[in-house]
C-alpha cells in the first residue's frame, strides 16, 4: 500500500515566511495548503492548493480546514503566519481606534485560537506517527514593549499565552504547540531582517521533533533555537 504524504496547512502564505515554509515542507514530501486573502487557485496542483481566507473573519478558519481536509486530508502540521498591526502614536497608545484594535486582535489572536482548536481536533484523528505540530509566527512583543505597536503586542502576548497553555496541556497526547520568534544574535527583535528561509528551517525541525520542546522558540538565523532571558517590562 502506497504511503500517504502528510499535509501542512499554512495560514498566511506571504512571499517571505509563508512561501519559504511551504517550499521547505514540500521538499520534505508534504502536500501543501496555502491560505491567504489573495489565493491564486490557478496555481493549484495535485500536491499544492491555494485557499482564499480572510483572517479578519475568524469563521473563515473552520471553512479553510474543511477545504483542506476534503482536498488533501487532515493537516498534521499547521502554521499560523498571518499578522496585523495599526501603529499608534508612541506617546498616546490609547488613541488607537477601537475598530482597528478589534480587527487586529482578531487576526493576531482570535483566528489563531480557532486555528489551534481545529488543528487539535484534526491531530486527535491522526496516527501516532503523525507530526501533530501547530506553530504560530510570533515576535518579541510578547516580552518587550514597543511604543507604537500596542495592538500587535497585545495580540502576540495573548496568543503566546494560548500556545504556552496548549503546549503544557496536550504534550502527553503527542500534540506540539510552538511560538516562533526570530531574533538577532544579541536577542534583539529581528525587525525588518526577518528571514523566511530561517523560519522554514526552524519550523521543519520543530515538526520533525518527536516531543514538545520549549513552547517559545526564539531562534537566530544560522544558529537555530537560542534561549534569551526575558527582560522585565517597564
Amino acid at each position: 500500500m502506497a504511503k500517504i504524504s502528510p499535509v501542512v496547512l499554512i495560514l498566511g502564505s506571504g512571499p517571505n515566511i509563508g512561501q519559504s515554509v511551504g517550499r521547505a515542507f514540500a521538499a520534505k514530501g508534504y502536500r501543501v495548503a496555502l491560505a491567504s486573502r489573495k489565493a491564486n487557485k490557478a496555481q493549484d496542483t495535485t500536491d499544492q492548493i491555494h485557499i482564499q481566507s480572510d483572517f479578519a473573519d475568524s469563521s473563515s478558519i473552520s471553512t479553510t480546514f474543511s477545504k483542506v481536509k476534503a482536498s488533501l486530508g487532515i493537516p498534521s502540521v499547521v502554521v499560523y503566519n498571518a499578522g496585523a498591526v495599526t501603529p499608534n502614536p508612541p506617546d498616546d497608545p490609547l488613541s488607537l481606534a477601537l475598530a482597528d484594535f478589534n480587527k487586529d486582535f482578531t487576526i493576531n489572536t482570535v483566528s489563531p485560537f480557532v486555528a489551534a482548536q481545529q488543528a487539535a481536533i484534526g491531530f486527535a484523528q491522526l496516527p501516532d506517527s503523525a507530526s501533530k505540530t501547530f506553530i504560530y509566527t510570533g515576535n518579541a512583543t510578547n516580552t518587550i514593549t514597543i511604543p507604537p505597536l500596542l495592538d500587535l503586542g497585545v495580540g502576540k502576548s495573548a496568543t503566546a499565552h494560548i500556545i504556552q497553555s496548549a503546549a503544557a496541556a496536550y504534550k502527553d497526547r503527542g500534540f506540539k504547540f510552538y511560538y516562533g520568534d526570530e531574533r538577532k544574535a544579541d536577542g534583539a527583535p529581528a525587525y525588518g531582517d526577518i528571514d523566511g528561509d530561517a523560519h522554514a528551517k526552524m519550523y521543519v525541525e520543530l515538526a520533525e521533533g518527536k516531543t514538545q520542546g520549549p513552547w517559545q522558540q526564539t531562534f537566530v538565523k544560522g544558529v537555530g533555537y537560542k534561549h534569551f532571558p526575558t527582560k522585565e517590562r517597564l
